[in-house]
């Protein structure tokens, strides 16, 4: 099994900034992809950003210009900055990793981390 453990989040003024962080762990694995999603109350869990294993990045239109995606070894990190009220929701890391399960073959399997709340309020 492969762990993800998230770091960061909090309440934050509207124009403000937070650092998210979430570190794998566990089973030996390889990193395909790690990336952020998001879910506000009666919403849809959406991506956020995503980066994967050779650096390149993708964003939620809502969100370019203003969050960045980064890595480091099997640590994954969100700048978000000028923060708005819409960005109020739990964040959760994700990664695709080729690893070998207990029990399972070697292959390519989706984790997901616990969450962290992110509020954007005066």
């Amino acid at each position: 099994q492969v762990q993800l453990v998230e770091s960061g989040g909090g309440l934050v003024q509207p124009g403000g900034s937070l650092r998210l962080s979430c570190a794998a762990s566990g089973r030996p694995f390889s990193i395909n992809r790690m990336g952020w999603y998001r879910q506000a109350p009666g919403k849809q869990r959406e991506l956020v950003a995503a980066i994967a294993s050779g650096g390149s990045t993708n964003y939620a239109d809502s969100v370019k210009g203003r969050f960045t995606i980064s890595t480091d070894n099997a640590k994954v990190f969100l700048q978000m900055n000028s923060l708005k009220s819409e960005d109020t929701a739990v964040y959760y890391c994700n990664a695709l990793v080729i690893t070998i399960p207990a029990g399972r073959e070697r292959g390519l399997y989706e984790y997901w981390g616990q969450g962290t709340q992110v509020t954007v309020s005066s």
